[in-house]
């Protein structure tokens, strides 16, 4: 599958590092792999990625060397600014992580003039269309609201598959994102606020009934809130206001990333998807 941002980054990996975030199973890493046939890939994850990392020994003849969750490195910037700017490009090189970059501790000098960043979103309805054409638009909306959009559980289009693959996805970022980000041990109570979220859709949310509801302070919470929008689980939406003093004071509301997890509630569930859709646009 072809995704919306490939023919920009392809233009851009011929100038700068690319930086390619999103939420975590988007497609990041496929589409990375997509963007050349002759390409060096690492995955820090990897204990044996890693050790060749650290040695550099990748092939310098390619036409690309991708790093995914490089992020989780040590002073990640320092070293990728390093190679840049001592070997500079090709072979061209693209970085990819499912969590804000920017949010880690382990950042080092900075990057400045040397990258772009794109994030990649789940599928909307404008890119299924692209994708998968005009036919029977009404069941493929029906479909997105009911399943997401995110690729593998969307082109899969088995409720039960997908029911699945929701528990998997948010086990992965509770138990292995979270821990890599930061050193927290309320795991349950941040799986508790995501389901109070998920029934607070479209409507502004009081941290202050939040804390109250989880027994902890108003800025547990929204240090909690602040570690999910950086994961990529959910998405802060600010009132509007023309006095912007007023509007930091008022609640805001909260969307998540995948509409499929939103309760069965039509009117949620599409002004989560609108809010995911307009948010892409944005990014974009």
């Amino acid at each position: 599958m072809n995704r919306y941002l490939e023919k920009y980054i392809q233009k851009d990996l011929k100038r700068k590092i690319v930086l390619l975030t999103g939420p975590r199973q988007t497609g990041k890493t496929t589409l990375a792999k997509m963007l050349k046939e002759n390409f060096d890939y690492f995955n820090y994850d990897n204990a044996e990625h890693r050790l060749s990392l650290m040695a550099k020994t990748w092939d310098r003849s390619r036409d690309l060397v991708i790093f995914d969750e490089l992020h989780k490195m040590k002073n990640w910037k320092s070293w990728l600014k390093g190679i840049y700017d001592t070997e500079k490009i090709p072979p061209s090189l693209i970085v990819t992580g499912s969590a804000k970059l920017d949010a880690y501790k382990k950042v080092g000098d900075s990057l400045a003039g040397r990258f772009f960043e794109f994030r990649l979103h789940p599928l909307d309805m404008k890119e299924i269309k692209t994708v998968l054409g005009t036919e029977d638009l009404e069941g493929k909306l029906d479909r997105l609201l009911k399943l997401g959009g995110f690729p593998e559980p969307y082109l899969e289009d088995d409720e039960i598959y997908y029911n699945r693959w929701k528990r998997s996805h948010l086990d992965i970022i509770l138990k292995q994102d979270l821990v890599d980000l930061e050193n927290l041990r309320h795991i349950t109570s941040i799986e508790t606020l995501i389901q109070l979220l998920k029934k607070k859709v479209g409507s502004p949310i009081s941290y202050r009934s939040l804390a109250e509801d989880l027994q902890c302070s108003d800025k547990t919470i929204k240090r909690w809130l602040s570690v999910l929008e950086t994961l990529y689980v959910v998405f802060k939406i600010p009132p509007y206001h023309k006095n912007i003093s007023r509007s930091l004071l008022k609640a805001p509301k909260y969307y998540f990333y995948d509409t499929g997890q939103v309760p069965d509630e039509p009117g949620m569930k599409l002004e989560n998807l609108v809010a995911c859709s307009l948010l892409k646009e944005i990014h974009f």
